[in-house]
């Protein structure tokens, strides 16, 4: 596997870092602008909206005319979202900031993707894998980088994300010349080898499903277990923060594992299992009132959320060959974003019935997503 992907793996950290920090810092907002849960959860909906909206556009966009120097400008403007919010001083302001953040996101996740398909070879799943473990470090990390700066040193300390992530868009920036030359190299070898690329749109519907189900347990598990871990088990903001950190920090692990078993194995059988996994896990946890149970929970969550991502990335690159960089907009920014746009709903409903009766959500997508995995195709049957 080409080393570079492991440069686009900490360019993807800086996004979802800042991404992370975002949903986490959310008490801390409830705290100091006295936000209900609805307008605490439409900060994050500002967040995924644009991301949401925006990223299958550009991934559109790179099938046609590739613009691989947007991987760098993410990490900046990310990390210049979370400055911005260390110094805002009204709910508007916070409100801007995270559109910033999810501009960031948008930019960064169909080229990044695109590049690592284009470098990775015959072991998309492994490439894919180890892309996405870091991401899923940033949301391990982010969240308690920024309760360090809020609740520690001061709100205005997560001006430290601004400069890490500055110094990682300088790495990918110089670095951009080296992976453009594997990409087309690779690119030209993968072209001789499996002639014209075809798209398989039925099998995408269906996997679209998935990202949905997959999008709503990974947003709003980022976006309400702090939340959770105070206000129904009775913890401390530290201890929310740190079961987010759990929580990501063994997906990080399941997100490599994943992807070197999908290669090895089956993708949609990967899929399949997580899914069968999320059904429980989710009834279980959001019906949780034991802080220890619910902490031993989170590691079969982990194992729904996570362990499916790199497999739906490669699929969607699979079924729409003829346009990867539209389905890395879809599946990888979406799988992380999409979910954003329910989250104020589930504020709202948190509002009217409580916040756990809200998070049964979780639970349903997962039927939802097993019953789109079943119906999707035998690996050997993609095209």
């Amino acid at each position: 596997m080409n080393r570079l992907v492991y440069l686009f793996s900490l360019g993807h950290f800086g996004v979802d870092w800042c991404q992370g920090a975002v949903p986490a810092l959310l008490p801390y907002f409830i705290m100091q602008y006295d936000l209900s849960y609805r307008e605490a959860a439409t900060l994050i909906f500002a967040n995924m909206m644009v991301a949401s909206v925006i990223q299958p556009v550009f991934g559109y966009y790179a099938d046609r005319v590739s613009k691989p120097w947007f991987v760098p400008i993410g990490p900046v403007l990310a990390g210049a979202s979370l400055v911005w919010i260390g110094f805002s001083t009204s709910y508007a302001s916070l409100f801007a900031a995270a559109m910033v953040c999810g501009l960031g996101s948008s930019l960064f996740h169909p080229e990044g993707a695109l590049m690592v398909n284009r470098i990775a070879g015959s072991e998309k799943g492994r490439a894919l894998g180890a892309f996405s473990v870091g991401g899923n470090a940033g949301f391990a990390l982010g969240p308690a980088a920024a309760g360090a700066c809020a609740y520690g040193i001061g709100i205005e300390g997560v001006a430290l994300f601004g400069v890490v992530n500055a110094v990682i868009a300088a790495a990918l920036f110089f670095a951009m010349p080296r992976a453009l030359a594997a990409a087309k190299a690779s690119e030209a070898a993968q072209k001789k080898a499996s002639g014209e690329a075809e798209n398989d749109w039925a099998s995408f519907g269906k996997l679209s499903v998935i990202i949905l189900a997959r999008a709503l347990g990974f947003t709003l598990c980022n976006t309400f277990i702090p939340l959770y871990w105070i206000h129904v088990l009775g913890a401390d903001e530290a201890a929310g923060g740190t079961a987010l950190s759990i929580l990501f920090t063994v997906g990080a692990c399941l997100t490599y594992g994943g992807g070197l078993l999908a290669d090895r194995f089956s993708m949609r059988g990967i899929i399949r299992a997580a899914f069968l996994v999320m059904i429980p896990a989710m009834y279980f946890l959001m019906n949780s009132t034991s802080v220890p149970a619910a902490t031993a929970l989170l590691l079969p969550a982990a194992v729904a959320i996570f362990m499916p991502y790199s497999p739906i990335v490669v699929l969607g690159q699979t079924y729409l060959a003829k346009n990867a960089g539209f389905a890395s907009g879809v599946t990888l920014g979406l799988t992380t974003t999409l979910g954003g746009l329910f989250a104020p709903l589930v504020g709202w409903a948190a509002d009217l019935w409580g916040l756990q009766t809200a998070l049964q959500i979780l639970w349903i997508a997962g039927i939802a997503g097993l019953l789109a995995a079943l119906a999707l195709p035998k690996d050997k049957e993609l095209p």
